[in-house]
């Protein structure tokens, strides 16, 4: 090759580069700064349908289904857990005053709420910490206390930290995969 050549060559690949780097590319929060609620409610209006896969405290193990409903004008997405079954558990997601908020409803007969830690959150990983909630007594008794809804790819993601005596003592993970 010669000298010409080598330089032309060199030109192009640092005019890729610059281009490359100053490029805007794909739309990514940028770090440290807090995941909107609005949009984050909007994420989960997508998860509309039927999600099959595993679930189990600690690890993934049961078949699991879950569906996600979006309902009353678009107010509200619901999320049913093991629908039909004695375990069937509802969580109900929901914009107030700007924050993304849900409340579990427990086949343990509580209900605990959780609020977006916006900050701790990413556009792909939701990130819910315990706001309260009814029935329960959350120094004491069992209940669901926070959570991680997470989109890999195809693949949905989430752990649920549970409480006993004030402290975690396990979590229920989901992995689930949109039924065809």
């Amino acid at each position: 090759m010669t000298r010409g050549r080598v330089l032309q060559a060199l030109c192009r690949l640092a005019a890729f580069v610059l281009l490359a780097w100053t490029s805007p590319g794909p739309a990514v929060a940028e770090p440290g700064v807090p995941v909107d609620g609005k949009a984050a409610f909007e994420r989960l209006k997508s998860l509309a349908g039927t999600w099959e896969g595993q679930a189990g405290h600690d690890q993934p193990g049961q078949a699991a289904i879950v569906i996600y409903r979006v309902a009353s004008g678009g107010s509200v997405v619901e999320e049913t857990l093991f629908p039909g079954t004695p375990h069937e558990m509802i969580s109900m997601y929901h914009i107030v005053d700007g924050e993304l908020v849900l409340t579990h409803y427990c086949a343990m007969a509580n209900q605990p709420r959780m609020r977006l830690d916006r900050k701790a959150s990413t556009p792909d990983r939701l990130v819910f910490a315990f706001d309260g909630g009814t029935n329960f007594d959350p120094a004491k008794d069992t209940h669901v206390h926070s959570g991680v809804v997470e989109w890999k790819g195809e693949t949905l993601r989430s752990a649920w930290a549970v409480y006993s005596g004030g402290k975690e003592t396990g979590q229920n993970q989901f992995v689930l995969t949109r039924k065809k």
